[in-house]
């Protein structure tokens, strides 16, 4: 487009300029797509249509402001800024955050003045350590887990809260449960929502004294008294009866129980308490409109085009339920399960009235946040509630399956093990190679040492390393 504001009758072009008077800069609330009705009444020298225009703007974007000089608004994106932000989102999207720094250092030195948006640096460090941290987790390294929480509390914030989780578990590992503990505490003080701290409790019964356990449980009481009910059912249901614990004035440090896990051969040095998880920005209202934000239709086209971060960037502080609906999904794909929860069941209470079965596919969306967050009971019984479709029944039945097979491993409860892991090779038609692994170990520690062997020896011909040799080793006895 190579229009210029000398078209622009004098007459026309004072008016809006009353209305573009200061210096501005386009904030994010406004994409380029957002001004396409403003370029077209200034190129047709409208000037009542573009202060109304304006006027639709200013109101639909208050953080907007019009540039000074309107050839800003005119000029194709690739001219306003001279660097290609799209591709380094893509880039971050890719999880590609080599080639993203490498983008953003060459258009800082290419494009005199150009630097990255803030939340732009955010997302990158956020989703790099991010991927750091669930690399390090799914690998089992403690250390390198622990250390890049540690430097990253941008990731351990309640929207996260399973990271706070997965980081407790990795402090049992290393062998310092007492900051496993510390983890859990952190997490009720900071995400005092039942719906957080329940999770959060029943993880930490599995790992907590009985001492330590009252304690967590007079924390959350004195963080959330409107869930005293709740609590006082959960504490008998965890402890087998027994009654909740009142809130210590001022709750001592307990001696660390032993570790549920041996630490690993290079377990890191003692470190402090694990990192406090801090409590969202609660920028979404409840009582949200069916209709009305205007960015839907770009926040529907980012999310179909899996631009994830990008559409979390458009659709901040959600002004309707549309558009809460579309970034829950953006949301839940970008790994925050908890904010994706609070959207699905805001959209879920109205259902339908957003669009065909939106009021099925909310709920479906709930149930994945659930199981995103491994709470696999809490997924499972939100799925049973509507008629899902094949593909997603589907799936959730894949990743119940999976979790509760896992879980009753860990549990040593190697029978049930061994039957939510057939289950869910029928299901699937095939079993993933680290579940096939932890079946076999189920039939060995079940006592059934000849299946255990043929099944490390099927795995072991279909590839072999070291975990299928010390397997069938396993097998093989003494």
């Amino acid at each position: 487009m190579t229009h210029a504001l000398l078209n622009i009758r004098p007459v026309a072009l004072a008016a809006v300029m009353l209305l573009a008077s200061g210096a501005g800069s386009f904030a994010q609330t406004a994409s380029y797509d957002d001004l396409r009705a403003l370029r077209y009444y200034l190129t047709q020298n409208d000037s009542a249509a573009a202060q109304a225009e304006l006027r639709r703007l200013r109101a639909a974007f208050p953080d907007w402001r019009p540039p000074a000089d309107l050839n800003e608004v005119l000029a194709p994106p690739q001219t306003q800024a001279g660097v290609d932000e799209a591709e380094i989102w893509r880039r971050i999207e890719l999880k590609d955050f080599a080639a993203a720094r490498r983008l953003i250092d060459d258009g800082r030195s290419r494009v005199a003045g150009w630097t990255p948006p803030s939340d732009m640096l955010r997302v990158l460090e956020t989703n790099e350590a991010q991927s750091q941290f669930d690399a390090a987790v799914s690998s089992r390294d403690a250390g390198q887990a622990i250390a890049v929480a540690r430097r990253s509390p941008q990731i351990m914030t309640c929207e996260r809260i399973n990271n706070a989780w997965l980081l407790a578990d990795m402090y049992v590992l290393a062998g310092q449960t007492q900051s496993a503990v510390t983890t859990y505490r952190n997490a009720l003080q900071s995400c005092t929502g039942f719906g957080q701290m329940q999770p959060t409790l029943q993880k930490a019964s599995a790992v907590a004294s009985g001492s330590q356990l009252a304690e967590l449980f007079s924390v959350a009481r004195a963080a959330n008294s409107g869930a005293s009910a709740q609590l006082d059912a959960l504490y008998a249901e965890l402890t087998g009866g027994a009654a909740t614990p009142q809130p210590a004035a001022q709750p001592q440090p307990q001696q660390a129980t032993s570790p549920a896990a041996p630490a690993p051969a290079a377990a890191p040095a003692p470190v402090a308490p694990a990192p406090a998880v801090a409590a969202p920005t609660d920028t979404v209202s409840r009582n949200l409109p069916i209709q009305g934000d205007p960015r839907l239709a770009e926040v529907r086209r980012l999310k179909e085009q899996e631009q994830f971060a990008l559409c979390l960037a458009a659709s901040a502080g959600p002004r309707s339920l549309d558009v809460l609906y579309e970034r829950s999904w953006c949301a839940y794909s970008h790994d925050r399960p908890t904010e994706a929860l609070f959207g699905f069941q805001q959209a879920a209470r109205v259902g339908d009235r957003l669009g065909p079965n939106v009021g099925r596919d909310a709920t479906f969306g709930m149930a994945l946040a659930y199981l995103s967050m491994t709470m696999t009971e809490q997924g499972a019984q939100v799925a049973s509630q509507v008629n899902l479709n094949e593909s997603q029944r589907r799936e959730i039945e894949t990743i119940v399956l999976d979790q509760r097979g896992v879980r009753a491993y860990r549990l040593g409860d190697f029978h049930h093990a061994i039957s939510y892991f057939n289950a869910l090779e029928q299901v699937q038609g095939s079993l993933r190679r680290d579940l096939a692994m932890l079946r076999a170990y189920a039939y060995l520690n079940a006592g059934q040492r000849g299946i255990a062997r043929e099944q490390f020896e099927r795995l072991h011909s279909q590839l072999a390393t070291a975990e299928t040799r010390q397997g069938l080793n396993a097998a093989r006895g003494p």
